[in-house]
């Protein structure tokens, strides 16, 4: 029998324990750089890997997962959570980026990938910009086994942020951007504009 046989007879026979992992932070925090920084070191131990992100992120590329240092690597662009799993039948390794803009279909489906035994990455935002919880983070962190939380360098003054400051005028809860809406702030100088 030869190996590529014996390793899919395996993998149907054994079902290895999945689990879920949360890279949650502010922006500039590092968030897909350590996305991406895991999916690599998976591809290093010979594990399938397969990429997601929402379509509505076009930021920097439609193929690839983009971080603001400009690490990037192959993804495919989903237009919601419920087209990932029939996406994934072939791969132990999921990841999927910027959360924040799936709805929480995507908790349900990270349950479902991580019970087939795969580990889902997730990484996502955990606030929006008033500083409020950003579903679906909070409900992906109250089942994962592992997470993360990434801090980014307040501007103002160098502390540790975990704030997201939005430095333009618009206002609605979504809105995907870099530098020109964003800034990394601390607590202290968080302020929520109205």
């Amino acid at each position: 029998m030869n190996n590529g046989m014996n390793e899919n007879l395996q993998i149907r026979t054994y079902k290895k324990s999945g689990h879920i992992e949360v890279i949650a932070g502010s922006m500039f925090s590092g968030k897909t750089e350590e996305l991406i920084r895991r999916i690599r070191r998976a591809q290093i131990a010979k594990q399938r890997v397969k990429v997601f992100k929402p379509k509505i992120d076009d930021r920097y590329s439609e193929t690839s997962i983009v971080s603001h240092s400009e690490q990037s690597f192959p993804s495919e662009m989903v237009e919601s959570a419920s087209e990932i799993p029939d996406k994934c039948f072939d791969y132990e390794v999921i990841g999927i980026d910027e959360a924040q803009f799936f709805g929480k279909e995507l908790v349900d489906i990270c349950q479902m990938l991580a019970d087939s035994g795969k580990r889902v990455i997730v990484a996502g935002l955990d606030q929006d910009y008033k500083a409020k919880p950003f579903e679906p983070m909070p409900q992906l962190l109250a089942i994962a086994e592992y997470i993360t939380k990434t801090l980014a360098v307040c501007v103002v003054c160098g502390a540790p942020a975990n704030r997201t400051q939005r430095v333009s005028a618009e206002n609605e809860r979504v809105l995907v951007g870099g530098k020109d809406h964003y800034e990394a702030r601390c607590r202290l100088h968080h302020t929520i504009v109205e």
